[in-house]
């Protein structure tokens, strides 16, 4: 770490430029706002976002103008603490909450910032200038975004809390699941971590489905109690889900959403589908009186997760799979895109090679 001595001009991160132009190299630090802290971070984790602007040059409409500091599932430790006295002290380690509300023309709930607007995020092209994310070995970050970790939550694990944090809202928008039957439909990242925050709320059986096996192998260490593949429509349709999760972002996996579901049942849309119309089994919605409800990113949900990890109640370690060293950060890109075979890809951005 760089507390007692100066800190670096620049330091390695990975830049996407455009599609398939992917970039481990040198970006300069900068001096921090008075409200900003240094971090030296820790721990990245590679989401599908990162992959899209990697593979696609774009993220749903958030379209690459400019290179691009990927990363926003990070963790760290605080090299040098906010000018101002705000955030933790030099030495703490952190989760980061990636949001940055703000308004915008367009009304949203005050209760909801995850909606605002002018929401802006790590790593994210959805404006231009675009929001600089965190793959890199130094970050300068604001003080309101670190949430200090506790003492019995290792750095590796709590690379997880911003994906964990986006299940726990998604599960939220269910309302109160225990006692219940849950879905899960895609048990990538997002998936699995719903299961095991369904698990932790209490839900009486948690059916799993994915396509492949490794996936499925992840639901099950986290609580699943029954997985399914994908195209045993029937086995899904039987599973009269009260509470059903969709998170595999496919037109396919909606409408095994809305056919497991039981009549009266929720369907939460965490997975993004792409933009634009999508094929939707509407008329088996409306018959069965479905509550059709989206999820969004999250709040203050993450301060839930972390006290979750604290206290032993959520379960999620087995979600990571991977880990490589920032010199092998596109070998790293290249195993989390192949959902296949991978869970949460992990950067370990202090420069260990794994």
């Amino acid at each position: 770490m760089a507390r007692g001595r100066e800190l670096p001009a620049s330091a390695p991160a990975v830049v996407a430029y455009a599609a398939g132009d992917l970039r481990i190299e040198d970006v300069p630090l900068g001096a921090p706002a008075p409200d900003e802290a240094v971090i030296a971070v820790a721990y990245g984790g590679i989401c599908g976002s990162d992959l899209h602007y990697w593979m696609h040059g774009a993220a749903g409409e958030s379209v690459l103008k400019g290179p691009m500091v990927l990363g926003h599932e990070i963790v760290g430790v605080v090299a040098r603490a906010a000018a101002d006295g705000s955030g933790p002290a030099a030495g703490t380690s952190v989760a980061v909450h990636p949001a940055t509300p703000g308004p915008g023309g367009a009304k949203f709930p005050e209760d909801r910032p995850n909606l605002s607007p002018g929401c802006t995020y790590l790593g994210s092209a959805a404006r231009f200038p675009h929001s600089d994310g965190a793959f890199s070995r130094y970050a300068n970050l604001p003080s309101r975004m670190l949430r200090p970790l506790p003492e019995n939550v290792e750095l590796r694990t709590a690379a997880l809390i911003e994906p964990a944090s986006v299940a726990w809202h998604a599960v939220g928008r269910a309302g109160d699941v225990a006692g219940k039957t849950a879905l899960v439909i895609g048990s990538g990242p997002i998936g699995a971590l719903a299961v095991a925050v369904l698990k932790r709320a209490g839900a009486a059986r948690i059916v799993a489905v994915d396509m492949h096996r490794k996936p499925l192998e992840i639901a099950l260490a986290v609580g699943a109690d029954v997985v399914l593949n994908g195209d045993e429509t029937d086995a899904i349709a039987a599973v009269e889900a009260d509470i059903v999760i969709e998170s595999s972002g496919s037109h396919h996996g909606l409408a095994s959403a809305i056919i497991g579901a039981a009549r009266g049942g929720k369907v939460v849309m965490v997975g993004l589908l792409p933009s634009g119309p999508q094929p939707v089994l509407i008329s088996l919605a409306i018959t069965r009186e479905l509550e059709l409800l989206g999820s969004f990113r999250f709040n203050g949900e993450i301060d839930d997760v972390i006290g979750a990890l604290a206290d032993g109640s959520l379960h999620i370690a087995p979600v990571i799979t991977h880990e490589f060293g920032l010199d092998r950060g596109l070998e790293a890109f290249e195993v989390a895109r192949n959902s296949a075979e991978s869970g949460k890809v992990l950067l370990d951005l202090r420069g260990t090679a794994r």
